[in-house]
Protein backbone atom coordinates (compact mmCIF):
# COMPACT_ATOMS: atom_id res chain seq x y z
CA UNK A 1 0.00 0.00 0.00
CA UNK A 2 1.92 3.61 -0.87
CA UNK A 3 2.22 6.47 1.55
CA UNK A 4 -0.43 8.34 -1.38
CA UNK A 5 -3.41 5.37 -0.26
CA UNK A 6 -2.43 5.21 3.48
CA UNK A 7 -2.87 9.20 3.75
CA UNK A 8 -6.42 8.86 1.57
CA UNK A 9 -7.54 5.96 3.88
CA UNK A 10 -6.56 8.26 7.40
CA UNK A 11 -8.64 11.10 6.17
CA UNK A 12 -11.51 9.14 5.16
CA UNK A 13 -11.56 7.52 8.39
CA UNK A 14 -11.83 10.60 10.32
CA UNK A 15 -13.55 13.66 7.45
CA UNK A 16 -17.21 14.38 8.05
CA UNK A 17 -17.57 14.31 12.01
CA UNK A 18 -18.71 17.53 13.53
CA UNK A 19 -16.20 19.64 15.55
CA UNK A 20 -17.92 18.95 18.79
CA UNK A 21 -17.14 15.35 18.63
CA UNK A 22 -12.98 16.23 17.77
CA UNK A 23 -13.09 18.45 21.17
CA UNK A 24 -14.72 15.71 22.96
CA UNK A 25 -12.20 13.32 21.45
CA UNK A 26 -9.66 15.66 22.71
CA UNK A 27 -10.51 15.53 25.75
CA UNK A 28 -10.83 11.75 26.06
CA UNK A 29 -7.00 11.57 24.98
CA UNK A 30 -5.97 13.95 27.42
CA UNK A 31 -8.28 12.20 30.26
CA UNK A 32 -6.33 9.02 29.43
CA UNK A 33 -2.66 10.20 29.14
CA UNK A 34 -2.98 11.02 33.08
CA UNK A 35 -4.70 7.40 33.81
CA UNK A 36 -1.94 7.19 36.68
CA UNK A 37 -4.13 5.60 39.37
CA UNK A 38 -6.28 2.80 37.55
CA UNK A 39 -2.53 1.46 36.84
CA UNK A 40 -0.66 1.75 39.78
CA UNK A 41 -3.05 2.11 42.52
CA UNK A 42 -2.05 -0.99 43.79
CA UNK A 43 1.32 -1.37 43.61
CA UNK A 44 1.78 2.62 45.11
CA UNK A 45 -0.30 1.04 48.12
CA UNK A 46 2.03 -2.28 48.06
CA UNK A 47 5.17 -0.98 47.66
CA UNK A 48 5.09 2.15 48.41
CA UNK A 49 2.97 2.62 51.53
CA UNK A 50 3.61 -0.83 52.76
CA UNK A 51 -0.14 -2.80 52.71
CA UNK A 52 -0.94 -5.93 52.27
CA UNK A 53 -2.03 -7.04 48.59
CA UNK A 54 -5.54 -7.91 50.29
CA UNK A 55 -5.84 -4.20 51.37
CA UNK A 56 -4.91 -3.09 47.81
CA UNK A 57 -7.21 -5.72 46.72
CA UNK A 58 -9.83 -3.72 48.91
CA UNK A 59 -9.61 -0.55 47.77
CA UNK A 60 -9.32 -2.13 44.07
CA UNK A 61 -12.75 -3.40 45.09
CA UNK A 62 -14.01 -0.24 46.81
CA UNK A 63 -12.72 1.47 43.79
CA UNK A 64 -15.20 -0.62 41.32
CA UNK A 65 -17.91 -0.14 43.24
CA UNK A 66 -17.74 3.68 43.27
CA UNK A 67 -18.20 3.22 39.46
CA UNK A 68 -21.20 0.64 40.07
CA UNK A 69 -23.12 3.18 42.35
CA UNK A 70 -22.16 6.07 40.01
CA UNK A 71 -23.34 4.64 36.65
CA UNK A 72 -26.50 4.77 37.12
CA UNK A 73 -26.96 8.42 39.01
CA UNK A 74 -24.95 10.00 36.18
CA UNK A 75 -27.12 8.33 33.53
CA UNK A 76 -29.97 10.43 35.33
CA UNK A 77 -28.25 13.65 35.78
CA UNK A 78 -26.70 13.24 32.44
CA UNK A 79 -30.69 13.60 30.69
CA UNK A 80 -32.33 15.93 33.72
CA UNK A 81 -28.92 18.01 33.99
CA UNK A 82 -27.86 18.20 30.82
CA UNK A 83 -24.83 16.02 29.58
CA UNK A 84 -22.29 18.82 30.23
CA UNK A 85 -23.03 20.03 33.48
CA UNK A 86 -22.52 15.98 34.74
CA UNK A 87 -19.29 15.77 32.70
CA UNK A 88 -18.44 19.17 34.28
CA UNK A 89 -18.90 18.20 37.54
CA UNK A 90 -17.69 14.44 37.20
CA UNK A 91 -14.23 15.99 35.83
CA UNK A 92 -13.91 18.44 38.58
CA UNK A 93 -14.33 16.22 41.00
CA UNK A 94 -12.29 13.52 39.92
CA UNK A 95 -9.10 15.98 39.77
CA UNK A 96 -9.65 17.26 43.38
CA UNK A 97 -10.30 13.53 44.53
CA UNK A 98 -7.29 11.72 43.02
CA UNK A 99 -5.05 14.61 43.58
CA UNK A 100 -6.48 14.28 47.66
CA UNK A 101 -5.68 10.48 47.10
CA UNK A 102 -2.16 11.04 47.16
CA UNK A 103 -2.33 12.98 50.91
CA UNK A 104 -4.19 10.32 52.58
CA UNK A 105 -2.58 8.61 55.27
CA UNK A 106 -4.81 6.15 57.29
CA UNK A 107 -6.15 2.96 55.56
CA UNK A 108 -9.68 4.09 56.53
CA UNK A 109 -9.38 7.65 54.79
CA UNK A 110 -7.51 5.61 51.31
CA UNK A 111 -10.11 3.26 51.12
CA UNK A 112 -12.75 6.19 51.25
CA UNK A 113 -11.46 8.60 48.90
CA UNK A 114 -10.35 5.28 46.70
CA UNK A 115 -14.48 4.92 46.57
CA UNK A 116 -15.26 8.34 45.87
CA UNK A 117 -12.56 8.65 43.26
CA UNK A 118 -13.67 5.33 41.29
CA UNK A 119 -17.57 7.07 41.66
CA UNK A 120 -16.19 10.21 39.96
CA UNK A 121 -14.06 9.03 37.51
CA UNK A 122 -16.85 6.79 36.00
CA UNK A 123 -19.39 9.74 36.63
CA UNK A 124 -18.45 10.92 33.41
CA UNK A 125 -18.79 8.24 30.91
CA UNK A 126 -22.62 7.67 30.41
CA UNK A 127 -22.45 11.89 29.78
CA UNK A 128 -19.50 11.57 27.06
CA UNK A 129 -21.32 8.40 25.19
CA UNK A 130 -24.36 10.34 25.57
CA UNK A 131 -22.87 13.59 23.89
CA UNK A 132 -21.63 11.57 21.29
CA UNK A 133 -24.54 9.70 20.17
CA UNK A 134 -26.30 13.30 20.24
CA UNK A 135 -23.38 14.94 18.01
CA UNK A 136 -22.70 12.13 15.68
CA UNK A 137 -25.16 11.01 12.61
CA UNK A 138 -26.37 7.35 13.13
CA UNK A 139 -24.28 6.08 10.13
CA UNK A 140 -21.09 7.59 11.41
CA UNK A 141 -21.19 6.35 15.28
CA UNK A 142 -19.42 3.23 14.82
CA UNK A 143 -16.60 5.16 13.44
CA UNK A 144 -16.84 7.91 16.08
CA UNK A 145 -16.78 5.30 18.78
CA UNK A 146 -13.81 3.49 17.59
CA UNK A 147 -11.89 6.68 17.09
CA UNK A 148 -12.76 7.30 20.62
CA UNK A 149 -12.12 3.72 21.49
CA UNK A 150 -8.69 4.11 19.83
CA UNK A 151 -7.76 7.48 21.57
CA UNK A 152 -8.25 5.83 25.21
CA UNK A 153 -6.02 3.09 24.24
CA UNK A 154 -3.93 5.62 22.65
CA UNK A 155 -3.63 7.86 25.61
CA UNK A 156 -3.09 4.50 28.15
CA UNK A 157 -0.48 3.24 26.63
CA UNK A 158 1.35 6.59 26.67
CA UNK A 159 0.40 6.71 30.18
CA UNK A 160 1.83 3.24 31.30
CA UNK A 161 4.76 4.63 30.19
CA UNK A 162 4.89 7.94 31.68
CA UNK A 163 3.68 6.96 35.21
CA UNK A 164 5.90 4.12 35.29
CA UNK A 165 8.77 6.63 35.40
CA UNK A 166 7.52 9.04 37.57
CA UNK A 167 6.78 5.81 40.11
CA UNK A 168 10.31 5.59 39.97
CA UNK A 169 10.91 9.09 41.81
CA UNK A 170 7.14 10.58 43.08
CA UNK A 171 3.47 8.36 43.31
CA UNK A 172 2.49 11.94 44.49
CA UNK A 173 3.69 13.54 41.24
CA UNK A 174 1.50 10.89 39.60
CA UNK A 175 -2.28 11.57 41.66
CA UNK A 176 -1.46 15.50 40.83
CA UNK A 177 -0.49 15.08 37.97
CA UNK A 178 -3.74 12.72 36.87
CA UNK A 179 -5.69 15.50 38.81
CA UNK A 180 -4.40 18.56 36.60
CA UNK A 181 -5.35 16.62 33.64
CA UNK A 182 -8.31 15.64 34.45
CA UNK A 183 -9.09 19.52 35.58
CA UNK A 184 -8.01 20.15 31.98
CA UNK A 185 -10.52 18.49 30.44
CA UNK A 186 -13.39 20.08 32.64
CA UNK A 187 -11.74 23.12 31.12
CA UNK A 188 -11.69 22.00 27.97
CA UNK A 189 -15.36 21.20 28.48
CA UNK A 190 -16.67 24.23 29.67
CA UNK A 191 -14.67 26.38 26.41
CA UNK A 192 -15.49 24.00 23.86
CA UNK A 193 -18.21 21.80 24.17
CA UNK A 194 -22.24 23.42 24.13
CA UNK A 195 -25.04 20.95 25.86
CA UNK A 196 -26.05 18.48 23.30
CA UNK A 197 -29.12 17.12 25.06
CA UNK A 198 -32.35 17.07 22.50
CA UNK A 199 -35.01 19.09 24.24
CA UNK A 200 -38.53 17.13 23.32
CA UNK A 201 -40.86 19.09 21.24
CA UNK A 202 -44.02 21.20 22.75
CA UNK A 203 -46.40 19.16 23.60
CA UNK A 204 -45.32 16.09 22.48
CA UNK A 205 -45.92 12.35 24.19
CA UNK A 206 -42.29 12.67 24.86
CA UNK A 207 -42.42 15.71 27.11
CA UNK A 208 -43.40 15.24 30.62
CA UNK A 209 -44.10 17.88 33.36
CA UNK A 210 -41.93 20.92 33.32
CA UNK A 211 -40.06 19.64 30.57
CA UNK A 212 -38.33 16.40 31.65
CA UNK A 213 -38.33 13.54 29.76
CA UNK A 214 -40.58 10.59 29.90
CA UNK A 215 -37.70 7.86 30.52
CA UNK A 216 -37.09 6.81 33.67
CA UNK A 217 -35.07 3.79 34.93
CA UNK A 218 -37.94 1.60 34.56
CA UNK A 219 -38.39 2.30 31.34
CA UNK A 220 -34.73 1.15 30.51
CA UNK A 221 -35.06 -2.00 32.98
CA UNK A 222 -38.07 -2.93 30.87
CA UNK A 223 -36.51 -2.28 27.86
CA UNK A 224 -36.12 -6.27 27.45
CA UNK A 225 -33.59 -6.18 23.94
CA UNK A 226 -31.73 -3.53 25.60
CA UNK A 227 -30.84 -5.37 29.00
CA UNK A 228 -30.03 -8.49 27.08
CA UNK A 229 -27.29 -6.16 25.34
CA UNK A 230 -26.35 -5.10 28.73
CA UNK A 231 -25.80 -8.45 29.89
CA UNK A 232 -24.02 -9.70 27.03
CA UNK A 233 -21.48 -6.22 27.64
CA UNK A 234 -21.42 -8.15 31.51
CA UNK A 235 -20.12 -11.63 29.74
CA UNK A 236 -17.74 -9.78 27.34
CA UNK A 237 -16.42 -7.48 30.47
CA UNK A 238 -16.08 -10.73 32.40
CA UNK A 239 -13.61 -12.21 29.62
CA UNK A 240 -12.03 -9.29 29.11
CA UNK A 241 -11.15 -8.84 32.73
CA UNK A 242 -9.31 -11.95 33.00
CA UNK A 243 -6.59 -10.00 31.38
CA UNK A 244 -5.71 -8.06 34.57
CA UNK A 245 -6.75 -10.39 36.89
CA UNK A 246 -6.26 -14.08 36.13
CA UNK A 247 -3.66 -13.85 33.62
CA UNK A 248 -0.56 -12.53 35.27
CA UNK A 249 -1.64 -15.20 38.16
CA UNK A 250 -1.58 -17.83 35.96
CA UNK A 251 1.51 -16.97 34.18
CA UNK A 252 3.23 -16.24 37.31
CA UNK A 253 2.24 -20.11 38.23
CA UNK A 254 3.74 -21.42 34.79
CA UNK A 255 7.60 -19.33 35.85
CA UNK A 256 7.03 -16.58 33.89
CA UNK A 257 7.96 -12.80 35.44
CA UNK A 258 6.00 -9.57 35.91
CA UNK A 259 8.66 -8.19 33.01
CA UNK A 260 6.88 -11.09 30.88
CA UNK A 261 3.38 -10.44 31.39
CA UNK A 262 4.68 -6.69 30.85
CA UNK A 263 5.85 -7.76 27.93
CA UNK A 264 3.43 -10.03 26.47
CA UNK A 265 0.20 -7.94 27.60
CA UNK A 266 1.74 -4.73 26.11
CA UNK A 267 0.90 -6.38 22.10
CA UNK A 268 -2.89 -5.52 23.34
CA UNK A 269 -2.76 -2.05 23.39
CA UNK A 270 -0.37 -1.80 20.39
CA UNK A 271 -2.42 -3.81 18.48
CA UNK A 272 -5.34 -1.59 19.47
CA UNK A 273 -3.50 1.48 18.68
CA UNK A 274 -2.24 0.23 15.30
CA UNK A 275 -5.58 -1.70 14.32
CA UNK A 276 -8.83 -0.29 15.62
CA UNK A 277 -9.09 2.38 12.57
CA UNK A 278 -8.56 0.18 9.72
CA UNK A 279 -10.40 -2.93 10.77
CA UNK A 280 -12.95 -0.57 12.05
CA UNK A 281 -12.87 0.77 8.53
CA UNK A 282 -13.43 -2.27 6.80
CA UNK A 283 -16.50 -3.51 8.89
CA UNK A 284 -18.33 -0.15 9.46
CA UNK A 285 -21.10 -0.92 7.29
CA UNK A 286 -21.12 -5.00 7.48
CA UNK A 287 -23.42 -6.86 9.78
CA UNK A 288 -23.15 -6.11 12.93
CA UNK A 289 -24.89 -9.52 14.31
CA UNK A 290 -22.35 -11.65 12.62
CA UNK A 291 -19.00 -9.14 13.50
CA UNK A 292 -20.40 -9.38 17.37
CA UNK A 293 -21.12 -12.88 17.43
CA UNK A 294 -17.75 -13.17 16.08
CA UNK A 295 -15.91 -11.27 18.87
CA UNK A 296 -17.51 -13.02 21.47
CA UNK A 297 -16.02 -16.50 19.46
CA UNK A 298 -12.83 -15.00 19.61
CA UNK A 299 -12.52 -13.62 23.12
CA UNK A 300 -14.00 -16.58 24.82
CA UNK A 301 -11.73 -19.39 22.72
CA UNK A 302 -8.88 -16.49 23.06
CA UNK A 303 -8.67 -16.98 26.88
CA UNK A 304 -9.90 -20.68 26.02
CA UNK A 305 -6.26 -21.48 24.40
CA UNK A 306 -4.52 -20.07 27.33
CA UNK A 307 -4.80 -23.35 28.93
CA UNK A 308 -2.72 -24.83 26.26
CA UNK A 309 -0.01 -21.91 26.49
CA UNK A 310 3.30 -23.12 27.70
CA UNK A 311 5.48 -20.99 26.24
CA UNK A 312 5.48 -16.71 26.05
CA UNK A 313 4.87 -16.84 22.39
CA UNK A 314 1.99 -18.93 22.48
CA UNK A 315 0.55 -16.40 25.51
CA UNK A 316 1.42 -13.88 23.31
CA UNK A 317 -0.52 -15.57 20.70
CA UNK A 318 -3.76 -15.90 22.70
CA UNK A 319 -3.89 -12.45 23.80
CA UNK A 320 -3.45 -11.15 19.46
CA UNK A 321 -6.77 -13.21 19.44
CA UNK A 322 -8.71 -11.90 22.46
CA UNK A 323 -7.67 -8.11 21.28
CA UNK A 324 -9.10 -8.64 17.76
CA UNK A 325 -12.31 -9.60 19.83
CA UNK A 326 -11.76 -6.32 21.56
CA UNK A 327 -11.13 -4.23 18.60
CA UNK A 328 -14.60 -5.76 16.88
CA UNK A 329 -16.46 -5.62 19.84
CA UNK A 330 -15.99 -1.90 21.50
CA UNK A 331 -17.23 0.43 18.65
CA UNK A 332 -19.88 -1.87 17.64
CA UNK A 333 -21.45 -2.66 20.85
CA UNK A 334 -20.87 1.17 21.83
CA UNK A 335 -23.34 1.98 17.96
CA UNK A 336 -25.62 -0.90 19.07
CA UNK A 337 -26.39 0.77 22.85
CA UNK A 338 -26.90 4.24 20.84
CA UNK A 339 -29.13 2.70 18.12
CA UNK A 340 -31.64 1.04 20.92
CA UNK A 341 -31.20 4.49 23.21
CA UNK A 342 -34.07 7.29 22.81
CA UNK A 343 -32.80 10.47 22.67
CA UNK A 344 -33.96 11.67 25.43
CA UNK A 345 -33.17 8.81 27.57
CA UNK A 346 -29.44 8.61 26.80
CA UNK A 347 -27.87 9.52 29.31
CA UNK A 348 -29.94 6.88 31.54
CA UNK A 349 -29.24 4.10 28.86
CA UNK A 350 -25.48 4.82 28.98
CA UNK A 351 -25.24 4.61 32.09
CA UNK A 352 -27.45 1.17 32.77
CA UNK A 353 -24.61 0.04 29.90
CA UNK A 354 -21.83 1.38 31.81
CA UNK A 355 -22.92 -0.32 34.70
CA UNK A 356 -21.92 -3.76 33.25
CA UNK A 357 -18.41 -3.30 33.24
CA UNK A 358 -17.66 -1.98 37.12
CA UNK A 359 -19.84 -4.95 38.22
CA UNK A 360 -17.98 -7.08 36.05
CA UNK A 361 -15.01 -5.37 37.25
CA UNK A 362 -16.27 -6.76 40.79
CA UNK A 363 -17.03 -10.10 39.60
CA UNK A 364 -14.28 -11.29 37.28
CA UNK A 365 -11.53 -11.40 40.15
CA UNK A 366 -13.67 -13.30 42.48
CA UNK A 367 -14.62 -15.97 40.34
CA UNK A 368 -11.91 -16.41 38.99
CA UNK A 369 -9.78 -16.45 41.70
CA UNK A 370 -12.13 -19.12 43.55
CA UNK A 371 -11.78 -21.06 40.05
CA UNK A 372 -7.85 -21.19 39.89
CA UNK A 373 -7.34 -22.32 43.76
CA UNK A 374 -9.82 -24.91 43.79
CA UNK A 375 -9.38 -26.37 40.21
CA UNK A 376 -6.34 -24.43 38.55
CA UNK A 377 -6.43 -21.82 35.50
CA UNK A 378 -7.62 -24.45 32.95
CA UNK A 379 -10.91 -24.56 34.90
CA UNK A 380 -11.30 -20.82 34.36
CA UNK A 381 -10.08 -20.76 30.65
CA UNK A 382 -12.64 -23.29 29.93
CA UNK A 383 -15.41 -21.20 31.58
CA UNK A 384 -14.17 -18.27 29.24
CA UNK A 385 -15.02 -20.37 26.24
CA UNK A 386 -18.20 -21.17 27.57
CA UNK A 387 -19.50 -17.56 28.56
CA UNK A 388 -18.10 -16.50 24.52
CA UNK A 389 -20.30 -19.03 23.12
CA UNK A 390 -23.34 -18.24 25.44
CA UNK A 391 -22.76 -14.38 24.57
CA UNK A 392 -22.52 -15.21 20.67
CA UNK A 393 -25.55 -17.18 20.51
CA UNK A 394 -27.03 -14.53 22.77
CA UNK A 395 -25.99 -11.90 20.44
CA UNK A 396 -27.88 -14.04 17.25
CA UNK A 397 -31.23 -14.27 19.07
CA UNK A 398 -31.15 -9.99 20.59
CA UNK A 399 -30.28 -8.78 16.93
CA UNK A 400 -32.84 -10.97 15.02
CA UNK A 401 -35.30 -8.77 13.69
CA UNK A 402 -33.76 -5.42 14.79
CA UNK A 403 -35.22 -2.46 13.33
CA UNK A 404 -33.06 -0.37 10.86
CA UNK A 405 -30.59 1.83 12.35
CA UNK A 406 -31.38 5.37 11.49
CA UNK A 407 -30.34 6.91 8.17
CA UNK A 408 -29.70 3.01 7.45
CA UNK A 409 -31.93 3.79 4.32
CA UNK A 410 -31.30 7.20 3.69
CA UNK A 411 -28.77 9.50 2.08
CA UNK A 412 -26.11 10.27 5.15
CA UNK A 413 -27.42 13.75 6.81
CA UNK A 414 -24.53 16.68 7.28
CA UNK A 415 -21.89 15.44 10.05
CA UNK A 416 -23.09 18.69 12.17
CA UNK A 417 -26.96 17.48 12.04
CA UNK A 418 -27.98 15.92 15.48
CA UNK A 419 -29.50 12.00 14.96
CA UNK A 420 -33.47 12.62 14.21
CA UNK A 421 -35.83 12.57 16.99
CA UNK A 422 -36.72 9.94 19.87
CA UNK A 423 -38.84 7.19 19.66
CA UNK A 424 -42.11 7.37 21.93
CA UNK A 425 -41.32 5.83 25.06
CA UNK A 426 -43.75 5.38 28.08
CA UNK A 427 -44.01 7.89 30.72
CA UNK A 428 -41.83 6.48 33.73
CA UNK A 429 -40.15 8.02 36.79
CA UNK A 430 -36.88 8.49 37.72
Amino acid sequence: MSIASIRQAARQSVSGLPREFWWLWTSTLINRLGAFVATFLALYLTLDRGYSASYAGLVAALHGLGGVVSSLGAGVMADRLGRRPTLLMAQVSTAFSVALLGFMEHPAAIAAVAFVVGMTSTASRPAVQAMMADIVAPEDRVRAFALNYWAINLGFAFSTLVAGLIAEHSYLIGFLGEGALTFVCAVLVFRKLPETRPEPAAGSAAAGAAGEPAVGLGTVLRDRRFMGVVGLSFLMAFIFMQSSVALPVAMGADGFSSGDYGMAIAINGVLIVALQIPVTRFIEHRDPQKLLMISALLAGYGFGLTAFAGSLGVYMLTICVWTLAEILNSPIQMGLVARLSPAQGRGRYQGMHTLSWPAAALTAPLVGGALIDSFGAEALWGLCAVVGTVAAGGYWGLMRNLPPAEGAVQAAAPASVAPVAPREVEPASA
